[in-house]
């Protein structure tokens, strides 16, 4: 997990150039403006879905992990945490393959709080859930880039 401002653009100059793309285009686009879904950048290697939802109890929310694809969470409107931890300290669940995600149970490991221009980049090793409220129910846009590692 690397967790980090947007605006920061010199300190991540030695991400892997998809990972610079996109979080060059979270900082030249309006995220919050992009409708809801997937928004194309560079077919099935690199894309953006844009989430519009609010955030509740961790206990509302999914444990998550993904093996074909890096998720880059990158915030527009509101506040969230987003809880992570080690893919070896989760009970994991059967692999869904057609939406490349994997169910897990366990404790963060730790929690980032996002605002906008925030990211957090999550490998396939980092199981995260996302949405967590920080204080109260609040709203919230963003968007989730997915980059190919497969």
């Amino acid at each position: 997990m690397i967790y980090g401002s947007i605006h920061h653009e010199k300190t991540y100059a030695f991400l892997p150039p998809a990972i610079q793309k996109a979080l060059s285009f979270a900082r030249t686009h309006d995220l919050a403006a992009l409708p809801t879904g997937r928004n194309e950048i560079d077919g099935d290697a690199l894309y953006v879905n844009i989430a519009h939802y609010t955030t509740g109890p961790c206990e509302e929310k999914i444990w998550e992990a993904h093996r074909s694809y890096i998720d880059i969470h990158v915030l527009a409107e509101g506040t969230e945490r987003i809880d992570v931890s080690p893919i070896e300290r989760m009970q994991m669940g059967a692999y869904e393959k057609d939406r490349d995600f994997t169910p897990a149970e366990g404790d963060a490991a730790s929690a980032a709080v996002m605002r906008p221009g925030d990211f957090l980049i999550c490998f396939p090793e980092d199981v995260h859930r996302s949405g967590v409220m920080t204080d109260t129910p609040a709203p919230l846009k963003k968007g989730i880039f997915k980059i190919r590692v497969e």
